[in-house]
């Protein structure tokens, strides 16, 4: 099962749920696709770690086989090329690396060369496998990286896989939830983390995917997520709150289903509920 955890923002608790879910199963493996800034692997510390570089293609035009028919730049989508001063010139940071203009290229004048862009390590700690995506300082998509993550488990499927997915809703989320057979929402009790709330909802709409909503440093205030949720008829599938105690050990990168009995049942009834949910909407096709 694919359980897939987002929020609209940063610092909402989507690691701190995301790390604990994996850590209270008896078997899972955790995935960090928060390419741009991973952190999962801070908390689960883990050993026996294996390095996998992640390379895109990009093209390299042949001026001298050039003729200047711009096929390839009419091809491109995304503008990643263009013809100045006589000579095709390629703009690296926004290539999607699809080799349509190699292949439309009548003069074979494009070829393509290697680009690292960041890596993949793969660790264990303790019950649960730590796959963790790096995406290199200045690169602009980290796509390639997380479709490398999801590849190496889409075929377990008995595996329990916990995807912490990047913030927001941009093109790298939709990529992590796709094939999500459930996603947790995490938000916060504040007027920003409702909004943030509202658009990881629409998101996982679009998708139709199951869902449910961890509030995450609950108080005894107003909480506008939750008044959210009950209005719009989605589960909460629990209410963590707001303490000291949790900030430190969460601040401290320690994993509070390891040392705390009361946090590693909370966590462990909301894997459950989770994956009777998830079980439940594959059964009915809803």
């Amino acid at each position: 099962m694919h359980i897939a955890v987002l929020s609209g923002k940063g610092g909402t608790g989507k690691t701190f749920v995301s790390v604990n879910l994996a850590a209270a199963a008896p078997k899972a493996v955790y995935i960090d696709c928060d390419v741009e800034e991973p952190n999962g692997y801070l908390f689960f510390k883990p050993v026996n770690v294996k390095e996998e570089k992640i390379i895109v293609k990009l093209p390299v035009v042949d001026s001298k086989l050039c003729t200047g028919c711009r096929k390839c730049v009419d091809f491109c989508a995304f503008n990643a090329l263009a013809y100045i001063g006589s000579k095709v010139k390629i703009f690296d940071e926004v290539c999607h690396s699809c080799g349509g203009c190699k292949l439309v290229c009548p003069e074979k004048a494009i070829t393509e060369k290697d680009k690292i862009i960041g890596s993949v390590q793969c660790g264990q700690s303790k019950n649960v496998g730590v796959n963790t995506g790096i995406l290199n300082a200045g690169e602009t998509s980290g796509i390639p990286i997380i479709k490398k993550l999801l590849k190496d488990i889409k075929n377990a499927e008995h595996q329990l896989n916990i995807i912490d997915c990047p913030p927001g809703s941009a093109c790298i989320v939709m990529e992590s939830i796709k094939d999500a057979d459930y996603c947790i929402l995490v938000a916060e009790p504040t007027i920003f983390g409702l909004h943030n709330l509202k658009m990881v909802y629409e998101l996982v709409q679009l998708f139709s995917k199951p869902c449910g909503v961890v509030l995450n440093k609950c108080s005894k205030g107003k909480n506008p997520a939750e008044e959210f949720c009950i209005k719009e008829n989605i589960e909460i599938l629990c209410k963590i709150p707001f303490t000291k105690m949790l900030g430190i050990e969460n601040s401290n990168a320690h994993i509070i289903v390891r040392k705390n009995a009361k946090y590693n049942e909370l966590f462990t009834s909301l894997l459950d509920k989770v994956c009777k949910g998830g079980q439940h909407e594959a059964v009915t096709g809803t």
